[in-house]
Formats: structure tokens, C-alpha cells, sequence
């Protein structure tokens, strides 16, 4: 495979796309869409977030110690980019793109009623990298859409239908088909 060279930057995908939902002092929530998130340790299991240190949820999240990671749909990638365009600071994005909150399990911060899949988290470190900051915030509970559970307790990908960033040419894309299954396809490279 030819390859080119691009230089530094910000170009790896595919990357989830996610609304991180925070709460302020006085209440208010804010959205903001993020790709910059990944699971980072299963024991404890933990989740990173980088978020530049001028956001109204990074100040949010250092108020309060906790945020949730809300997986965005493809069906919602219009409400996603508003929400990673607009300040918090300047608009009510929950109220502009017309999303409603419903009350988490462990924490004060909502949860988003249209997302499939959110993660809640409470905030364990902080590292600065210039002007980001990587929050990593241990896992306290999930919730994932009741469409998604299947007959035998497993776990059915369509009702997800997670919607995915590719950084460094800024367009949004819906995932394709299974092609493997993993810790299974891969033992028949196994002589």
C-alpha cells in the first residue's frame, strides 16, 4: 500500500462521535460534541475525554466531578455538529436542538433521552496537554436502549447505529457491516 505523508495533526478515524452532557452549579445543562473520547482501563473501568480547558463543560465537569458520555446516532448528526459549533457559553444547545434529558442512576448530571448508549462518569484525573485537558472519569454506570438487548442476554449493534467522526476532513459517516467477530476470527491465523 502507497502511503503519503501528512504531518502533524489530528487526522486518525474512524472516531465516535459523542455529546458529553454536563451539568453547572446553578443546574443549567450543556452539550458539547466530542470525538476526542475512548475507553481507557477496564479495571476500574474508566473512560478519557479531552476537552480544550476554555469549554463551559470543561468548567462544568471541574465544578461538579462528573459528566456522562452520550453515544450519538446517526439520525442525530445535524444536532451533533450544532452542538460541537456553538459555545455553552453563548447558547442553550439542548434546548436549540430540541434534545431532553432523563435522570441518571449514580449522578447529578442527565442523562440524553435520543442517545442509545450513555456512559456515567465521575471525574478521577485530570493531565493538562496544552490546551486540552484529558479527564478520565471512572465508570459508574451504563445504559444502553432496551431495542439493543436480545432473547439470549447478549447484545444486538442496529439499534446503536453509532455515528462516527473522521478527524482532520471533518465529515460525519454511519458505520457499515459486521466483518468479524472479535477475540474469535482472528485464532484462525493460528497454525
Amino acid at each position: 500500500m502507497k502511503k503519503i505523508r501528512l504531518g502533524p495533526g489530528v487526522t486518525f478515524f474512524p472516531q465516535p462521535t459523542t455529546l458529553i452532557s454536563t451539568l453547572s452549579i446553578e443546574g443549567e445543562v450543556n452539550l458539547m460534541t466530542a470525538s476526542w473520547v475512548g475507553i481507557v482501563s477496564k479495571t476500574p473501568p474508566t473512560m478519557a475525554v479531552s476537552l480544550n480547558h476554555s469549554r463551559k463543560s470543561y468548567q462544568n465537569i471541574r465544578e461538579r466531578g462528573e459528566f456522562v458520555v452520550n453515544m450519538v446516532p446517526a439520525s442525530l448528526a445535524v444536532e451533533a455538529d450544532y452542538c460541537g459549533i456553538r459555545s455553552g457559553y453563548e447558547s442553550n444547545k439542548l434546548e436549540q436542538v430540541g434534545l431532553h434529558t432523563e435522570k441518571a442512576a449514580r449522578i447529578e448530571v442527565p442523562l440524553i433521552a435520543e442517545s442509545p448508549l450513555s456512559v456515567e462518569c465521575r471525574l478521577t484525573l485530570e493531565l493538562p496537554i496544552g490546551d486540552y485537558r484529558l479527564l478520565l472519569g471512572e465508570i459508574v454506570e451504563i445504559h444502553a436502549t432496551a431495542e439493543a438487548g436480545d432473547e439470549a442476554g447478549g447484545m444486538t449493534v442496529q439499534p446503536f447505529d453509532p455515528l462516527v467522526y473522521l478527524g482532520g476532513i471533518r465529515e460525519y459517516w454511519s458505520l457499515g457491516e459486521k466483518v468479524a467477530t472479535a477475540y474469535k476470527d482472528g485464532l484462525s491465523l493460528e497454525k
